[in-house]
């Protein structure tokens, strides 16, 4: 099998005509099991559009509410995971977050979710950030956290190093990009590979005439579309958008290739010294100064004049409450109440887990952090705007973009092509048929974990041709259907930002490993957290002591039902995310340095996630059968 550096596997896709088509409305995902949790606790299923929401948040919310037993699962970041689980008959959870967001994508989703409005909570916002999801009935079903700021960020030592007046103005922008190549100094540059640095900067160039009447209408008239009424681009406002972005990129110097910049050639240069100003956040302004020392600070996109700049922003996700939960007014008190206390100052700033942030809610009092004093007069005067992150729009922006970056369009040609992709997009992961999974394997999880989870470590043990697998925490992040399976729909079923290795190791290692994803430190570190991340493992069996909710002691370790022999090597295969479990931030358990020396990647070069799917299920042909890899045992 060919090999890959990081494995960002699987997903799962939106097949709409039977959404649209009516189907049945399935259980919700804690009805699909039981009413309540054990010990006669309200039990919340919480779906989380990513792994940073694990940081503070959970943890957070079990101490706050001890009687509400919460399933956290690590979903994905867009509305065609739900509409899918919905379409083919799965469960929704109690509450949703996502954070790529328009109501034209979540619209689908509508039937299926609480109408919010004239809640408590809704009552904490500022009117005219609820009013943005709004729809045409009355109906809010969806609030937006804290909000995240996504500007341009300078290295104001530089500045300060070289006596360069910060720019207040578009043309003091250019000013001081020429300024400092003049120097040697790239002015400005950013990672041009990703959906959304195209999308925000195509965007932030023309926030003045996107924020206009004419562009409001049109942004209106695009969030309320429904099938049979797509909007495509106006005749006004998008044309000037693209002139814009033409112009945008001339001015930055943009070269040819830099289109396929990434993140770290990007950041490397900055933290160096040698790029003066980059696209970034708030939280990542902040985070540089705490880790290099170096004094970064967020401006603004600028317009003709400083009355004219703005910050764009963006909700760090939306959440919503499944309808079923009004069907049980116990737990409909409950989740609201778990939803007052998340949109509290401290909910929000345990979601925010130390970035930088701007509250939507009145009550809420988060003080700019130092990076935001420069824009401040745009905070004071409300220039903060909301980008508009469709679905469509990522893979759009995206795609236009690049070929005005190749030289393959211009602004006309651009304008042409993004509105007719706009009003006739279609998904190219949600067209081909892969292959048919005979057997569904649920994503609950009891005393012997998840099957869905086994399933998956069983195949890529499988496919890998390893004696071994474990994986680290969260790895299933869907059910496994019967069915047909697109690209898309194969994605979703694993949690996203996993990484693979193999390694050989003695039994007396795997257990030293087992013993680092399971027992809680002496420092009180605690690598699982919550059931539903503790390891998954194939080939081998294990057992736990539940000491207290969430805290386990690992027990015996069989291979086949054998003892674990300690001078036995095995292969292994290691699947997980370094960054969840040795995070200060997160679980704070980093792996053991000589076990750690001993793995290698098990992907390198330019193996992609179709690749690798494609490769394991050539194999395997099916999802494999799931084992009961684990048995939890009770403490005294």
């Amino acid at each position: 099998m060919k090999r890959r550096k990081s494995v960002w596997l699987f997903a799962v896709i939106t097949i709409l005509t039977l959404l649209l088509c009516g189907c049945a409305e399935p259980k919700s995902t804690s009805e699909q099991t039981e009413d309540n949790g054990t010990d006669g606790k309200i039990a919340i299923s919480m779906y989380m559009w990513d792994r940073s929401m694990f940081k503070e948040l959970t943890p957070w919310l079990e101490q706050k509410f001890p009687d509400i037993e919460f399933t956290f699962v690590q979903s994905y970041n867009t509305m065609e995971y739900y509409k899918d689980l919905l379409a083919r008959g799965e469960s929704i959870p109690d509450i949703i977050t996502c954070r790529r967001f328009s109501l034209s994508d979540a619209a689908p989703l509508a039937g299926y979710l609480m109408d919010l409005s004239q809640t408590e909570v809704a009552g904490t916002f500022y009117s005219s950030y609820l009013e943005v999801n709004r729809e045409n009935s009355g109906a809010i079903r969806w609030l937006p956290m804290c909000a995240e700021v996504d500007s341009i960020m300078a290295n104001k030592d530089l500045f300060d190093q070289y006596d360069i007046p910060l720019p207040t103005n578009y043309s003091e922008f250019l000013g001081t990009i020429d300024a400092f190549e003049a120097l040697g100094i790239k002015g400005f540059q950013t990672d041009w590979t990703y959906d959304y640095t195209c999308l925000e900067t195509m965007q932030g160039c023309a926030i003045p005439e996107l924020m206009s009447l004419e562009g409001t209408k049109w942004r209106m008239d695009y969030e309320s579309e429904t099938g049979e009424n797509k909007v495509g681009l106006d005749d006004q406002v998008w044309p000037v958008v693209f002139e814009k972005y033409q112009q945008f990129l001339k001015d930055v110097h943009f070269q040819p290739g830099d289109e396929g910049l990434e993140f770290l050639p990007v950041t490397n240069p900055y933290r160096a010294g040698k790029t003066a100003m980059i696209r970034a956040t708030a939280a990542m302004a902040e985070s540089i100064m705490e880790e290099d020392g170096i004094n970064s600070i967020i401006l603004p996109y600028f317009g003709e004049n400083s009355q004219d700049n703005w910050v764009l922003t963006y909700p760090m996700c939306q959440l919503a409450v499944s309808r079923q939960v009004e069907e049980d007014e116990a737990k409909k008190a409950a989740v609201m109440d778990v939803l007052m206390a998340v949109f509290s100052e401290e909910g929000q700033r345990a979601v925010a887990a130390g970035a930088s942030v701007l509250s939507y809610n009145k009550e809420v009092s988060i003080s700019p952090a130092p990076s935001l004093q420069y824009v401040q007069d745009c905070i004071n005067s409300n220039h903060l705007y909301m980008r508009l992150a469709s679905t469509e729009m990522f893979a759009i922006s995206q795609d236009v973009a690049h070929k005005m970056m190749q030289g393959t369009y211009d602004a006309r040609g651009a304008y042409e092509d993004f509105n007719a992709q706009l009003t006739n997009y279609i998904n190219p992961e949600t067209e081909e048929i892969l292959f048919t999974q005979e057997k569904a394997y649920s994503n609950d999880f009891g005393i012997h974990g998840s099957a869905a989870a086994s399933s998956l470590m069983n195949t890529l043990r499988a496919a890998n041709n390893e004696q071994i697998a474990i994986s680290y925490a969260s790895v299933a992040s869907s059910p496994i259907f019967s069915g047909d399976y697109t690209m898309q729909q194969i994605k979703w079923v694993m949690t996203f930002k996993n990484d693979a290795y193999r390694g050989e190791y003695t039994g007396a290692e795997i257990r030293r490993i087992m013993e680092w994803l399971v027992n809680v430190k002496e420092d009180g570190s605690n690598p699982i957290r919550h059931r539903n991340q503790m390891p998954v493992t194939s080939g081998m069996e294990y057992t736990v002591t539940e000491t207290e909710r969430g805290k386990f002691t690992l027990g015996d370790i069989t291979v086949d039902g054998r003892p674990l022999e300690d001078d036995t090597v095995y292969t292994v295969l290691l699947v997980g995310a370094d960054t969840y479990l040795e995070h200060p931030d997160f679980c704070n358990c980093p792996m053991p340095a000589d076990l750690k020396a001993k793995r290698q990647d098990q992907y390198v070069e330019n193996y992609t996630n179709y690749d690798c799917i494609k490769d394991a299920l050539a194999i395997t042909k099916q999802f494999l059968e799931p084992t009961e890899y684990v048995t939890i045992l009770p403490g005294k």
